[in-house]
């Protein structure tokens, strides 16, 4: 499922939305998570790089930490903004796979040190870096010639 009648710009901006939720929540979940929640994530982590379907594993990683935020109203605006995220998201852009990997480790680090500063920081970081690769393949595919 690619992205459709959505320019590079609205998907970077979307992205940003998105960075500043799931960045708040990473610092609310590193203030309430429990040391069993810190634990699963750890495993769910461990788990996307096993996976047959790693976008599937991933979303179930991120959303184990905005549900560890313990705020239905986070998990709403996060729901309305993660729909612009390409259900291939890692099939378009493989190399992004390991690049995940290392910033999941970095974050959960952090949220384990209890900086919930430096979680959130990490975690913009990382979706902002998703929203530019799909923001320039948008804007390259559109520049494309059609073959009709």
């Amino acid at each position: 499922m690619a992205v459709v009648g959505i320019t590079p710009e609205d998907a970077v901006d979307n992205f940003a939305i998105l960075a500043a939720l799931a960045g708040k929540g990473a610092e609310l979940a590193t203030a309430r998570i429990t040391p069993e929640e810190l634990r699963d994530l750890r495993a769910l982590a461990a788990a996307i790089g096993e996976s047959d379907d790693v976008v599937a594993a991933n979303r179930h990683f991120h959303r184990a930490i905005n549900l560890a935020a313990r705020s239905p109203r986070l998990l709403t605006y996060v729901r309305q903004a993660q729909r612009v995220v390409p259900g291939n998201y890692f099939e378009l852009f493989p190399e992004q796979e390991q690049r995940s990997r290392r910033e999941h480790a970095a974050l959960l680090d952090a949220m384990e040190c209890g900086d919930g500063s430096a979680a959130r920081r990490l975690m913009e970081a990382h979706v902002l870096s998703a929203g530019e690769a799909l923001g320039t393949w948008l804007a390259k595919t559109a520049q494309e010639p059609r073959g009709y």
